[in-house]
């Protein structure tokens, strides 16, 4: 895999600079108050890097159990040179991001951090700031980040790679640097939602709204939760979640949420989790804190055979080419994010539709072992990650056996290099026309790497 790795490395320097500790930007910004004075690194036209800039990038890339060194901090510092030069070019092209864009990447990261901490008030203790404070100190970092990444992007924006671009690129690796790919599968699913009985809904919210009732008579809301919420996550804490911000809750229990005040109960709330019972504690802003009472519908052995009936004549339906999987999967699929591309299962640490054996879950796998390329498998009864059951039906599309890379089985693995090569090449050839006209300065600290003499006009 010599070869897949020095692509990665090679493309990071420039592809992905501006997404650089995209997570962990936090603690760089946000460190503990420091006595120690800052110094400038370098200075890439109005743009300046400190040495406090590159030590906690630098801190952060070895407290990670990476090996550090004089050359990692050189590696950091080009990387930095390299934003600074985007964004410094991203000003000079009017390249502007807004102040909602820079918000909404802010509230993003900021609420991993609380998640990681475990709450608001412990991330402000550790920073000894005020999230409010901390979100300020943040915004020049984050819109920097996506400056350089926009600016990128309209650097390499009309890069393509046609199929002859593939070929040459294809051939240009020593066939003995062609990476070995292991065996993977590509697979489509429907998914389909087990209905209950409408008499069995209405035995919820009728239950719900009780609890609604017994609170206004004077029971606390957090009782009820702790002996009758079916949410695991919360109902011990009495139903309470703690403070998030706008995006990280379900759009039905956002929407009624946010329009509570402090004691106020919601009516019944349907989510894809089951039915809720919402009361809000506190409000921060567009951060709240609400307890809640999750129910979820019993089903029963007549709502199970009726919906393996149901998934059994779809699946029949398919074989017997009475309707394409595709449109199957458009027209009764649950999963909103596949049922519009084919049923097409993405890989999320590849992004690509292609999955080692490895990577796919035990059971899955399991039905998936026993088809063909092309074929489609009984109604299988499984639970989702929000502990719901449902029904799937699986089609495998591709099955590929260990092998070298070739044109004819990874011709998309190929394009997708052969392109970030391209991408790569505009860049370099980008950077070296800036660095020309760009003023750029470096510290005689920083001059021992020997990056610094193709930045130095």
């Amino acid at each position: 895999m010599q070869w897949s790795r020095r692509l990665k490395t090679k493309s990071m320097k420039f592809i992905k600079v501006s997404a650089l500790l995209f997570f962990l930007a936090l603690k760089l910004v946000a460190q503990p108050a420091s006595n120690v004075i800052d110094q400038v690194a370098a200075v890439v036209g109005n743009k300046i890097i400190t040495h406090s800039d590159v030590e906690a990038e630098y801190l952060q890339f070895v407290s990670g159990g990476n090996y550090g060194g004089n050359d990692v901090r050189c590696k950091i510092f080009e990387q930095l040179l390299m934003s600074k030069l985007l964004v410094y070019q991203a000003n000079i092209d009017s390249i502007e991001v807004t102040d909602d864009q820079v918000e909404g990447e802010i509230d993003k990261r900021i609420s991993y951090f609380i998640e990681q901490f475990g709450s608001e008030e412990k991330m402000e203790e550790y920073y000894k700031k005020s999230l409010v404070e901390i979100k300020e100190e943040f915004k020049p970092v984050i819109k920097e980040q996506m400056q350089a990444q926009m600016m990128q992007s309209k650097i390499v924006k009309n890069a393509t790679a046609s199929p002859s671009d593939v070929k040459t690129y294809y051939n240009g690796i020593p066939k003995d640097s062609l990476p070995y790919i292991n065996a993977e599968i590509e697979y489509a699913e429907i998914v389909l939602d087990i209905r209950v009985s409408n008499e069995e809904k209405q035995s919820i919210k009728t239950s719900l709204n009780e609890f609604k009732e017994r609170v206004k008579k004077g029971e606390e809301f957090s009782t009820l939760a702790i002996l009758y919420s079916k949410d695991p996550g919360s109902a011990k804490q009495g139903g309470e979640l703690g403070f998030l911000p706008r995006g990280q809750l379900v759009p039905e229990f956002e929407a009624a949420a946010f329009k509570l005040k402090p004691g106020e109960m919601s009516d019944v709330v349907e989510t894809k989790f089951g039915y809720h019972l919402i009361q809000m504690i506190e409000r921060r802003g567009e951060q709240i804190n609400v307890r809640h009472i999750l129910l979820k519908p019993a089903v029963s052995s007549a709502d199970l055979l009726a919906e393996k009936n149901r998934a059994d004549s779809i699946a029949d339906a398919i074989r017997t080419n009475k309707i394409s999987f595709a449109d199957a999967a458009l027209k009764y699929s649950a999963d909103e994010s596949t049922k519009s591309n084919g049923g097409n299962v993405v890989n999320r640490e590849s992004g690509n539709t292609r999955f080692e054996t490895s990577q796919v879950d035990a059971t899955v796998f399991f039905h998936l072992d026993k088809l063909k390329k092309g074929e489609v498998s009984e109604a299988v009864l499984t639970t989702t990650r929000e502990g719901k059951q449902v029904y799937k039906i699986y089609l495998l599309k591709n099955r590929t056996q260990p092998h070298v890379a070739n044109l004819t089985d990874d011709y998309q693995r190929l394009q997708t290099a052969a392109l970030n090569n391209k991408q790569q090449k505009l860049l370099e050839d980008w950077v070296k026309r800036k660095k020309k006209s760009t003023f750029i300065q470096i510290a005689d600290d920083y001059k021992f790497c020997d990056i610094t003499k193709n930045w130095m006009n």
